[in-house]
């Protein structure tokens, strides 16, 4: 039986206040915007419970999302459209959802620190951190915002686009939406680059 490790605590090298911490969701989906979120968040106001947004509960999300909001000294959400999706890859149109994240904070950071292993192509001091979002305050308070965000519009384009039960799975590829999507065929909010939705449009072409 296999051990899962615990990863060691991130230990920064940045000691300042300007630490901006960015995450993004939305990769895996078939549907939807990938939406990324840049925080700043503020010493003299911590926020308690900050964790992996995938970890916490809806409620406790919406909580926090508006704890941060109240409490960072700046924060920003940001996204990569289908179309960019479709054009330049999702991993390209993820790294450019947090480079439009971090550009748009009102406080410009002195160092950023990006979950995962990948950082955009920009001019500020960086850092990339494995599961940062549950290592990194500020990289959780990101993927709290930037899932809260992008939950929410999922939600709206369940109502624009009835019948593929985005407001539930959120795009992702779950058995209903799949079958849903056998039946109605892709909607203008669907990755037509990711396969399952361009094998889709050969059979519906």
């Amino acid at each position: 039986m296999s051990i899962k490790k615990e990863l060691p605590p991130y230990i920064c090298p940045y000691k300042g206040d300007l630490l901006a911490g960015v995450d993004e969701v939305g990769r895996g989906p078939l549907a939807g915007d990938v939406v990324a979120a840049a925080v700043i968040l503020d010493p003299a106001k911590p926020i308690i419970g900050l964790a992996d947004s995938k970890k916490l509960s809806e409620k406790k999300r919406e909580l926090l999302f508006d704890e941060i909001c109240e409490r960072a000294l700046s924060f920003a959400i940001a996204r990569a459209t289908v179309e960019e999706i479709d054009q330049i890859n999702i991993l390209q149109a993820s790294l450019l959802a947090m480079h439009r994240a971090v550009k748009q904070l009102s406080l410009q950071p002195e160092f950023v620190l990006v979950d995962g292993n990948k950082k955009p192509d920009w001019p500020y001091p960086c850092d990339t951190v494995v599961k940062g979002d549950a290592r990194v305050a500020a990289i959780a308070a990101a993927s709290i915002l930037a899932k809260v965000a992008r939950d929410r519009e999922m939600v709206e384009l369940d109502s624009k686009y009835p019948g593929y039960g985005l407001a539930g799975h959120k795009g992702y590829p779950t058995k209903a939406h799949m079958q849903a999507l056998q039946e109605l065929g892709p909607s203008p909010v669907h990755r037509v680059s990711f396969a399952p939705v361009k094998k889709l449009l050969v059979d519906f072409a």
